[in-house]
């Protein structure tokens, strides 16, 4: 029995859920071994590396004087980042990350609001304002854990340049092919990060160190997976289904990291799992 269009719909949200709410744990993996320097440049690396043969041919689908600006949108949206959420998981659970992850759509809504003249209805400022108070009360509760907080605000800034490159995105390169802004930005950031994994010295690494092999091959499976086939996945999604049905992910995404953190024995509460519906409750709300 063939899948209907909306069954296949539901397949490729699954799937994204599942691979983007992975990524936190793969993180994990990596920093068994690597640094945090090393896991995020492996990552914006590995992605650029599988875009790149897709980003030569799109790159002319792309007006030449935009290519500054989406270089710029590769740094914020992906670069930038990639190595503030793997410093961070140095302290911070992979189910933690995923939970503050989900604060993105809110400061898509702040940052538009504050630097890019986006008008803010009651109802958007109630669901930033509920989300806010569920990062409040995570933050009391003890949830980042002691003397943790700095690298709780690396993954919170992390969100932030998460937002400000949506907005940017909207604002000066709309109506430009999603797809081939995605593979030429991986691509053209790509190459700052294999500076960064040469001078980490990742290839020798790789070729001599037996233990550290098992991180390298996560963090290459987490640029593969979770930054290059999720991206063409996610805008697959869009045009299938449209883009407020593929937003949803962003309630999937820190269940599917709780998943896994429990399965590693990390540290979780009620307390925390009732926070996060704080935060999804005003995502929602100010998405709805």
């Amino acid at each position: 029995m063939q899948p209907t269009g909306k069954g296949i719909n539901w397949l490729l949200f699954i799937l994204l859920a599942v691979i983007w709410g992975s990524s936190f744990i793969l993180m994990k993996i990596g920093r068994e071994f690597l640094n945090g320097y090393q896991i995020g440049a492996i990552r914006i690396f590995s992605a650029g590396v599988v875009f790149l043969p897709f980003a030569v041919f799109q790159v002319r689908r792309l007006p030449d004087r935009k290519l500054p600006l989406v270089f710029l949108s590769g740094c914020v949206g992906n670069l930038i980042p990639a190595f503030l959420f793997a410093i961070a998981i140095e302290k911070i659970s992979s189910s933690l990350e995923g939970i503050l992850n989900s604060l993105t759509p809110l400061f898509v809504i702040l940052i538009g609001v504050l630097f890019f003249r986006a008008t803010l209805e009651r109802k958007k400022l109630a669901g930033v304002l509920i989300g806010l108070v569920g990062l409040v009360m995570l933050s009391l509760s003890g949830g980042f854990g002691e003397n943790n907080f700095a690298y709780a605000l690396l993954i919170l800034l992390a969100t932030v340049l998460y937002g400000l490159n949506v907005n940017l995105v909207n604002s000066y390169l709309k109506g430009l092919d999603p797809l081939a802004m995605a593979t030429v930005s991986l691509s053209m950031v790509a190459v700052p990060a294999f500076f960064v994994v040469w001078q980490q010295d990742v290839f020798s690494m790789a070729i001599y160190d037996d233990e550290a092999r098992w991180s390298i091959a996560a963090s290459v499976l987490l640029g593969v997976m979770g930054s290059a086939v999720a991206t063409a996945l996610f805008y697959v999604l869009i045009r299938r289904a449209g883009g407020l049905f593929a937003s949803l992910v962003t309630y999937a995404i820190p269940v599917v990291a709780i998943f896994w953190g429990t399965l590693a024995g990390e540290p979780f509460s009620v307390l925390q799992v009732a926070c996060l519906g704080v935060i999804l409750g005003g995502v929602y709300l100010a998405n709805r």
